[in-house]
């Protein structure tokens, strides 16, 4: 056969084989039956077939399962990512048009976050789009978080994560050490299309379900954060050279004899940023925010710095910091501690009375820290004016309130929240500590915001003949319109408005809407509605300003201990300084700026899962108290109630409230008595008892006392 049939034949097969599979989306054929359904019976024919549709999957015509074949995602199918509910149903996320509703029996084997091909299906009554799943692309994670269950003749791990709506089946032989209770990882084997569950291998021991220690590692792996250093890191970090010769010292700008100080966290141990003080003859003061030089211990392309790109963040959980550096350098080398000299990374900037910036100056410098503060020793100097270092503190924190009511008036959101940290001892939450952010916090953000921007705009801006520099920033988009309506919807419900003010911002609306809330004592339910209506912040090759702060340029430039952009900053203006070219591209930058964006809200995820962990612990004895609580979310099924005094969440099923039949009104986002007419809604004062505390599962369930009357 000549090579011109013998392409004709090959094409001639093809698009029967497309024909009869197109005519049968649902099916799966092996190679036999197809041979046989386009009427191929000699084995030579077998064989093309085979061939052909081996060909047709690798080009993606075809979709493979096993050893069979149907009609692929070119044909009648998208590709995208699938998020899943807790109750098996999911959605898959699009960019730019509604999400594709798939309800639980049209799943297949997809779990949480994997990319799938999915097809819509053609009912033109629906409101929403509906798709069905056709198969798994690429899987997001084959390792999974979960407690295990033994029976005599096999097992299964219950999972941890709420997405992933499936338990794991193992067989015994792949349980290794090991026991019934134990907190495991597992890995997906295999999942065989007409199982309800997929096969696993027990490939990791936490430890016993329930326990701290067990628990806080587990949601580590759940969230796929690293935990523990490879030894060769904990190596390399030891191995730094970290003498501070007078060949470096020479190389940097000298403000050892300049008046320093760290304000930071009474439990803080990486202090990774100090300001220096100092008054110049022509009245102006001389403010230095100075940065942990982080890039001159740990270099590019070294181990430390590859563990560091895989970090890309340290963790703040409950009871523990997971270091983005090993502890030698992040706790002790790079860390700004009082009476060392230390190697930094520096903004410096001449400010006249009214705050406003004369010059600036950026570079390595060399600083010696007179003197540790913590939050409260530096509001005692605020609110005192006595004690060390009180005039220096006070006139920082006077140049800070001016700073401060610059941001506001050119409109940078004014949100205040109150964070809860708990006291734990010996790995038990032993009590609640509210953190309220005072003066002297606030004195070290505004310079901390200083330097960020002006760093920034120093890289950002193209000098005259020059090309626009690569660099990373932190950008903030405006809150999209939908968001902003669902606020107002809420808002409006609650006895509020969103009033526009003449040729301002919408930022200035909502700063007023929460100024008016405040005096209301109602921040707290109004303050993290408005957060929600917000777009994330995230890192960004392509500058787009930062809307929160009503910043044109923002870039993360004060935190390389914690932070891997932060470093990456450092690196590109050392770079710019000395006037080389980009040592990274805009795209180069992109890449590692959406993993870092990534890593971040797996890191803040993380956070959240261990403060509910610890809250179930904390909760624990608890079962029958009562306690005054606040409605802090309202679903079908039920309501969130923050506790009052330690802000522990639980939940109170819609079915278990006995006062009256609740119904959900999706439009107020609130519930409402069918016979009293009683509204529940975000809040909404009311008095609870625990009734029952699931640590395996971390949740909290409450029972309804009393309400508040609307």
């Amino acid at each position: 056969m000549s090579k011109q049939n013998e392409k004709s034949l090959k094409k001639s097969v093809k698009r029967k084989i497309s024909s009869l599979l197109s005519q049968s989306p649902d099916k799966i054929f092996t190679p036999k039956q197809v041979a046989k359904a386009i009427g191929f019976h000699q084995p030579i024919q077998k064989k093309l077939v085979t061939r052909l549709l081996n060909e047709m999957y690798e080009d993606k015509i075809l979709n493979a399962e096993g050893e069979s074949y149907c009609i692929g995602s070119s044909y009648n199918s998208k590709e995208g990512i699938v998020e899943f509910t807790a109750k098996g149903s999911a959605y898959i996320l699009l960019d730019d048009e509604d999400d594709i509703y798939i309800s639980k029996e049209k799943t297949k084997n997809a779990l949480d976050g994997d990319l799938v091909a999915y097809s819509l299906n053609e009912n033109p009554n629906r409101r929403k789009p509906e798709g069905r799943i056709e198969r798994v692309v690429k899987r997001k994670k084959t390792e999974f978080v979960g407690t295990l269950d033994i029976s005599k003749k096999f097992a299964f791990v219950i999972t941890d994560n709420r997405k992933v709506h499936i338990d794991f089946f193992i067989d015994l032989k792949h349980l290794g050490k090991a026991k019934d209770g134990d907190k495991v990882v597992v890995q997906l084997l295999n999942w065989p299309e007409k199982l309800n569950s997929p096969f696993g291998k027990i490939i990791k021991i936490l430890g016993k379900s329930g326990d701290t220690d067990t628990e806080i590692n587990a949601i580590m792996e759940d969230f796929e954060l690293p935990y523990e250093f490879p030894a060769a890191v904990l190596q390399a970090a030891e191995d730094v050279d970290t003498t501070i010769s007078d060949k470096e010292i020479a190389k940097r700008r000298d403000f050892r004899e300049v008046d320093t100080l760290t304000i930071d966290p009474f439990d803080a141990k990486d202090f990774d940023d100090a300001i220096s003080y100092r008054e110049l003859e022509n009245g102006n003061i001389e403010v230095g925010v100075h940065i942990a030089d982080v890039s001159h211990y740990v270099t590019k392309g070294t181990i430390i710095d590859d563990e560091a790109i895989l970090r890309a963040t340290s963790v703040y959980l409950v009871d523990r910091v997971v270091p983005m550096l090993p502890e030698v350098l992040s706790n002790q080398v790079c860390s700004l501690r009082p009476n060392e000299e230390k190697l930094t990374f520096s903004a410096v900037f001449e400010l006249d009375k009214e705050a406003k910036i004369q010059n600036s100056w950026f570079g390595r410098t060399v600083i010696n820290s007179n003197r540790r503060f913590t939050y409260e020793e530096a509001q005692e100097r605020i609110e005192t004016k006595e004690g060390d270092y009180q005039k220096e503190i006070n006139t920082l924190n006077d140049l800070a309130q001016i700073l401060r009511a610059g941001r506001m008036d050119q409109g940078a959101l004014n949100i205040e929240t109150t964070e809860v940290k708990f006291i734990v001892e010996n790995g038990k939450p032993v009590g609640v500590k509210l953190k309220v952010s005072k003066e002297a916090n606030k004195l070290v953000e505004e310079f901390m915001l200083m330097a960020n921007k002006n760093v920034s705009k120093f890289i950002g801006i193209p000098k005259k003949g020059q090309a626009k520099y690569p660099n990373i920033y932190r950008i903030h988009d405006q809150p999209s319109e939908e968001k902003i309506a669902d606020l107002h919807r809420f808002v409006t419900d609650n006895g509020y408005e969103i009033k526009e003010v003449k040729d301002k911002p919408l930022s200035f609306a909502l700063n007023n809407l929460l100024t008016e809330a405040k005096e209301n004592r109602e921040v707290e339910f109004i303050g993290p509605m408005v957060i929600r209506s917000m777009a994330k912040a995230v890192y960004s090759a392509e500058n787009i300003g930062h809307y929160g702060l009503a910043f044109d340029y923002y870039s993360h430039f004060t935190s390389p201990i914690r932070r891997y952009p932060d470093l990456m900053l450092h690196r590109i203006l050392q770079n710019f300084l000395d006037k080389k070219d980009p040592h990274l591209s805009a795209t180069e930058i992109e890449q590692q700026a959406k993993y870092f964006s990534t890593q971040e809200k797996k890191a803040t995820d993380a956070e959240r899962a261990s403060t509910k962990f610890m809250q179930v612990v904390f909760m624990k004895d608890k079962v029958g108290v009562e306690f005054a609580g606040t409605i802090s979310g309202v679903t079908s099924f039920g309501i969130f109630v923050e506790v009052n005094e330690n802000k522990c969440e639980g939940l109170i099923k819609t079915n278990a409230i006995s006062q009256d039949r609740f119904f959900f009104e999706e439009d107020g986002k609130k519930l409402v008595g069918k016979n009293y007419g009683d509204e529940l809604k975000m809040g909404s004062k009311v008095t609870i008892e625990v009734t029952k505390v699931d640590m395996v599962n971390r949740n909290i369930d409450f029972e309804l006392v009393d309400y508040e009357k609307q």
